[in-house]
């Protein structure tokens, strides 16, 4: 059976549907796009690892989870993921979520630039983090229906996607050298990610 693509990366829920709106104002196009994919990687990948996560939670942090690096919410000296933590936790609360519920979007997408994440400690966590690994590094296409893979990419194309991360975190990285994005930059994996992705996509 071919994947209904507009299905899975239909919003689940009204609130879910703002964070989307907020994403598509703040961000560029090809940030849009990455959060969307990264939405679908982490929805599919749910059921093959036995995971239920919140899907509501889930998919507002992965909508809000990059706008750290966005002008308006970049923060000097706070790492980029912690920065879009709070902002993701504010959205939450605007949205009339109570703190608790709230202050877990902004874990999650603190969660997502850690090395790994232990589904037993936050499953939502853990797919937010495996699912951008996939989308911006290239990691594990083996876990994923390669099918699947091409037909989400062909809906939200990647863009000039990993050009203009790799420039976003490399920017990150000048400015805070102690954080993960300073990581990252050194690993390469972002311009890495997107070789991959492009011998994914040409096979």
């Amino acid at each position: 059976m071919s994947l209904d693509v507009d299905a899975l990366l239909a919003p689940p829920s009204p609130v879910a549907a703002r964070a989307l709106d907020a994403a598509r104002t703040w961000s560029s196009p090809a940030l849009v796009n990455h959060c969307l994919r990264s939405w679908a990687w982490a929805s599919l990948l749910a059921p093959s690892v036995g995971l239920d996560p919140d899907r509501e939670l889930l998919f507002v942090a992965t909508m809000l989870h990059d706008l750290g690096v966005t002008p308006p919410f970049d923060a000097h000296a706070v790492p980029f993921e912690d920065a879009g933590g709070a902002v993701g936790s504010v959205f939450a609360l605007g949205a009339g979520w109570d703190p608790i519920r709230a202050r877990r979007v902004g874990e999650v997408i603190e969660r997502h630039m850690w090395t790994s994440v232990d589904p037993a400690l936050d499953a939502e966590g853990h797919l937010l983090e495996v699912a951008t690994s996939l989308d911006v590094s290239g990691v594990g296409f083996e876990r994923w229906d390669a099918d699947d893979l091409r037909a989400v990419t062909n809906a939200v194309p990647r863009l000039d996607f990993s050009a203009t991360f790799d420039g976003l975190v490399h920017e990150q990285a000048g400015r805070k050298p102690s954080s993960s994005s300073a990581r990252l930059d050194g690993s390469g994996n972002v311009a890495a990610g997107g070789e991959r992705w492009d011998t994914f996509l040409a096979s």
